[in-house]
């Protein structure tokens, strides 16, 4: 493998890398996606789960699955939460929350899916004020 992306948890316990270009790199809607991020949408990286692999901490993942989803499942920290890549259960691709990679993947989303089932209360971020960091109330 050549041109890694790094990535790790919270904590930094767990980190891994992957190589190549990937399948697609995407903003999902969906409820799953929602709740398994607390956020309007997940943001991942799919890959081919043989650009993948643990580096360290792999006795640390935690997994879990939804019997009746197809492909669904998350990946996630046991010490700190944080999500983590994880392969779905066709075993066809490894789901990477674009959140946890530590060096620029060196590609942006190119779509949302299940845009239909978007959070009711979601905003694009684009049309959002923007501060560099936390505003200070005065």
């Amino acid at each position: 493998m050549s041109g890694f992306v790094n990535g790790s948890c919270l904590c930094g316990e767990i980190t891994y890398r992957y190589s190549g270009k990937s399948k697609v790199f995407q903003y999902c809607h969906c409820s799953r996606c929602q709740k398994f991020t607390g956020s309007a949408h997940a943001s991942n990286i799919i890959i081919d789960p043989e650009q993948f692999e643990w580096l360290t901490g792999e006795e640390l993942i935690g997994r879990y699955e939804l019997a009746e989803a197809k492909h669904f499942a998350t990946g996630f920290c046991r010490k700190c939460g944080s999500s983590l890549p994880w392969l779905t259960q066709s075993g066809k691709a490894m789901v990477v929350p674009a959140g946890t990679v530590d060096t620029d993947p060196a590609e942006k989303p190119i779509h949302n899916i299940y845009y239909a089932d978007r959070a009711a209360w979601y905003k694009a971020a684009d049309s959002l004020i923007k501060y560099d960091a936390l505003p200070i109330k005065k």
